[in-house]
């Protein structure tokens, strides 16, 4: 008779996602609300960072709606609530931190890339919720399962 013992690397990484989703989760939710409220010491800025910053304040609704996206989809995270939804609203938010730290200020890099793995990692962990949403005829009204043929 077997007994069934989990080994201490399964446990781990059976707890990975929740991890990831947590530490995503906190850099979204503590960097959105100060975004807002401004409790972390803003670093001098070269020209070109500070430039674009500039253009998106001046806009008047940008950055409000950059931290705002920021702040809820870090609750949702941290609440482990619509954690798919949270994640594909994110998802452009993530592309642009990644293009704006290669192209404009590349300082901040490692911070990006650790932050697109995580999103890259919790995507792969819930694909099974985004694989109807990737049907090539999707059609108004008919449920995702139903659209395969019967065997």
């Amino acid at each position: 008779m077997a007994t069934e013992t989990s080994s201490p690397g399964k446990l781990f990484a059976r707890h990975l996602p929740n991890v990831a989703r947590i530490i995503l989760g906190l850099i979204f939710f503590v960097f959105g609300l100060n975004g807002f409220l401004h409790f972390i010491p803003q670093p001098k800025m070269p020209e070109g960072p500070a430039a674009f910053f500039g253009a998106l304040l001046r806009t008047h609704y940008m950055l409000p709606l950059l931290f705002g996206t920021q702040t809820l989809v870090g609750a949702l995270l941290l609440v482990n609530r619509f954690v798919p939804l949270a994640l594909t609203l994110i998802a452009p938010v993530i592309v642009n931190i990644v293009a704006f730290h290669v192209f404009v200020a590349p300082s901040g890099l490692a911070m990006a890339i650790v932050i697109l793995g995580l999103e890259l990692f919790l995507a792969w962990s819930y694909r099974g919720v985004y694989l109807p949403m990737l049907g090539p005829r999707a059609k108004p009204g008919v449920p995702a399962d139903s659209r395969t043929p019967a065997s």
